[in-house]
């Protein structure tokens, strides 16, 4: 039986592995942590009983994965899906909340209802358009091109100045703003523009759901099918050198699936030189500072509908985010950043003692950071939620600098697997209509540093194992391993 080694058990790593796993490879999964999951793990970082994520809660391109819909992923977890995808809040104790009724949402934007429909209705009509055309490489005809025609005219709007025109109202601008700025990138810029449309689409289709009791239910997900498949995961394995690893004889149909930085497949013996310098010169973005807080009770927003939304954008008027962003980029902080703030309690009384509440939240900072942001994060919320500090039963702050040694793929605490901007879009690591291939045999990456890049939707991993399948001579598709 051939073998296949995965090194790194973040969601694309899993999803190899579920994929050759079922196509008959026994299957090896190395993880350099203690648990599985990478950015899926669940962990109690501040408090006995309070479960925080570690990396991310809410999943909104999870189930519209084509590989986690095969997978059956949403029968087999208990998902929460709440009435308000997202909510951003403004000064004077306003706020625009995107409902998953897009009408409801529109109706609520006053002035601004049609356009919202506009940009957005078109989209959400044809979200597994949107999903195929932004999930997969972009060098390749998207099997929707109507649609894709449509989201491209939408991102050259958003994605330039034009943006600043698209709304009238504060409201409908800062809504739309707290989505494009998930990109960790300038503003306005096209790929900041390309994730937000996809998020905000999906809040109207699927909405922003999330796994009661913590995104971990992912991983063991996963896990489990690679395991009853023949498989297994191995923990606390911190491989830095492929050298040094005994992962098979590719001569044998033996694979290598890198579930990591790609700047691990430079260790290979075998790595021809123009390939090295194509990952030599793949670039690493701004980084993450999280911190998780055990709170004594629901954050107290001036706004009540705020609290009946999981995922909450802070930063102000759309101007202030596109500051905020910016500072960034040039290596700068915002005395009043974007934060990107997760309230899963609000929904799942698991995470938190009876009466108590978990509440996490992430600045985008320069590369390497040391900065602690627990202070910028606090006064941000402070500024929308008075009383907010007074809740606080205790903290646990991750600066950016810290985030590589809990996941080495984080490279400066880059949390989307390098810069996303359209040049790496196309060259995600190199410009290729196979780029999760390397010209090492039997080689595969599969991260976010692969296309489609960053978001937990298993497709990298899909894409890689794929691609290893049909060089193996034996092409498969989700049909054929999950039906």
């Amino acid at each position: 039986m051939a073998r296949a080694t995965i090194i790194g058990s973040g969601p694309n790593g899993l999803a190899a592995g579920v994929t050759l796993a079922r196509a008959g490879y026994a299957v090896r999964v190395l993880e350099a942590a203690d648990t599985v999951g990478g950015g899926l793990r669940t962990a109690e970082s501040t408090l006995p009983g309070f479960r925080h994520d570690v990396c991310s809660t809410v999943h909104p391109t999870a189930l519209a994965s084509p590989f986690f819909h095969a997978f059956g992923l949403e029968r087999r977890l208990d998902w929460i899906r709440p009435e308000a995808s997202y909510a951003h809040p403004l000064d004077g104790g306003r706020a625009a909340i995107a409902w998953r009724d897009l009408d409801r949402t529109a109706t609520a934007l006053g002035a601004d209802g049609d356009a919202w429909r506009t940009r957005i209705r078109p989209l959400t009509a044809h979200i597994d358009g949107v999903v195929d055309f932004t999930g997969n490489q972009l060098l390749r005809v998207p099997r929707d091109p109507l649609t894709a025609l449509r989201y491209a005219i939408r991102m050259l709007e958003q994605g330039t100045p034009l943006a600043a025109s698209a709304f009238r109202t504060e409201e409908a601008a800062a809504l739309l703003a707290g989505a494009v700025a998930h990109g960790n990138a300038p503003l306005p810029s096209l790929a900041g523009a390309a994730a937000g449309l996809l998020l905000a689409a999906l809040g109207h289709a699927g909405g922003w759901p999330y796994p009661r009791g913590g995104a971990q239910g992912i991983a063991d997900a996963l896990v489990a099918d690679i395991t009853a498949h023949g498989g297994s995961v191995e923990t606390g394995v911190r491989v830095t050198d492929l050298e040094t690893l005994d992962w098979g004889d590719p001569r044998r149909g033996d694979l290598l699936i890198l579930n990591t930085s790609p700047r691990l497949a430079l260790t290979h013996r075998d790595v021809p030189p123009r390939y090295a310098r194509a990952i030599g010169a793949y670039r690493y973005g701004p980084g993450a500072a999280k911190v998780d807080f055990a709170l004594d009770g629901p954050v107290p927003w001036t706004h009540p509908e705020v609290g009946q939304a999981a995922t909450v954008h802070l930063g102000g008027t759309r101007a202030e985010v596109w500051a905020s962003e910016n500072a960034v980029a040039a290596g700068r902080m915002s005395e009043r950043p974007y934060v990107l703030t997760v309230q899963p309690s609000v929904l799942d009384d698991s995470r938190a003692p009876a009466g108590k509440a978990v509440f996490w939240a992430y600045i985008h900072v320069p590369p390497g950071s040391d900065l602690d942001p627990t202070e910028l994060i606090t006064a941000q919320v402070e500024r929308f939620a008075p009383g907010f500090r007074d809740l606080i039963l205790a903290h646990h702050a991750v600066p950016a600098s810290s985030r590589e040694a809990i996941n080495p793929a984080e490279i400066g605490g880059d949390i989307s697997g390098g810069v996303f901007d359209m040049r790496q879009a196309l060259r995600r690591p190199i410009l290729s209509p196979t780029p999760w291939r390397t010209p090492m045999p039997g080689v595969y990456l599969a991260s976010a540093s692969t296309p489609p890049g960053p978001s937990v939707n298993g497709m990298a991993g899909w894409h890689a194992a794929r691609t290893a399948l049909q060089d193996a001579g034996s092409p498969a598709t989700l049909s054929d391993l999950f039906d």
